[in-house]
């Protein structure tokens, strides 16, 4: 006889995906959204002045803006000053560190909710960590999004940290410790967003690693997609950097994605 069990969250049969109970945390329903608002710009550039320009120039025809670690660890809070009030930050620090410095953490990070911070980054960890997380945001409302597998990984990086299964089975394996703590949100490549979508159908899900269709450009992100395709399968948003920042003309650029975006558009 068999003895052995697959990982928790990971379907024996490839094709069959099991639908577990969704969290009552998880909200009863999601706003709808304008193609656009879909749209995260992450301002991955090292001079707060450009993240200045940046935001400026894209103010309202994307959704939203994400601050990295560079950014962040460059001009620190100050960059909420330059990216202007009425906006939309997913900040992007994907805290990860013993219980009680991520709690603090987010609940530092739920003070500056009045500069349009919505969004906070973390990776998924022990399940101590994740539940004082948890705690520490209900009070600014803040929307926690769980990273389960960096979009950059590879089933030969996750060999190297003694996971044999592949990139799908860690990121649900993930994905159900952190639902089960309460966690609500997930970062996701859009190898994975369809199966979330179906397995948690009220979360929250950001999907990085976009490039445009027709793109060739080269990168470090290995899961990657097309904005329509990671929106039909379920994105709540995407986060777009490069296409946009590098682009002759962001502006333009910002427009077709969001016009590839409403094709798709259930």
């Amino acid at each position: 006889m068999d003895t052995k069990r697959p990982l928790a969250g990971v379907p024996e049969d490839p094709n069959h995906v099991e639908q577990p109970e969704t969290p009552k945390a998880f909200a009863p329903s999601r706003p709808p959204l304008k193609p656009h608002e879909r749209v995260i710009f992450a301002l991955d550039v090292p001079d707060p002045t450009d993240a200045e320009k940046f935001s400026h120039l894209l103010a309202g025809q994307v959704g939203g803006f994400k601050i990295g670690l560079e950014l962040f660890v460059a001009a620190g809070p100050s960059v909420f000053d330059l990216i202007g009030p009425n906006v939309n930050v997913m900040l992007d620090l994907k805290l990860h560190d013993i219980p009680e410095t991520v709690e603090r953490a987010v609940a530092r990070a739920g003070e500056l909710s009045p500069f349009g911070v919505k969004f906070l980054t973390l990776h998924v960890q022990q399940r101590e960590t994740m539940r004082r997380a948890v705690k520490a945001a209900e009070k600014s409302g803040i929307q926690l999004l769980g990273v389960t597998v960096l979009t950059s990984m590879t089933e030969t990086d996750l060999k190297d940290f003694c996971y044999e299964g592949d990139a799908l089975g860690a990121v649900l394996s993930r994905a159900k410790l952190a639902a089960e703590e309460g966690i609500t949100g997930f970062v996701t490549s859009p190898r994975e967003v369809a199966i979330l979508r179906r397995t948690y159908p009220h979360a929250v899900l950001v999907t990085p690693g976009i490039r445009p269709t027709g793109s060739t450009e080269e990168s470090d992100q290995k899961r990657i997609g097309t904005p329509g395709q990671a929106v039909e399968d379920g994105a709540d948003y995407i986060v777009v950097g490069r296409p946009i920042r590098d682009a002759d003309n962001p502006v333009a650029m910002a427009g077709l994605i969001a016009a590839e975006i409403e094709l798709k558009t259930p």
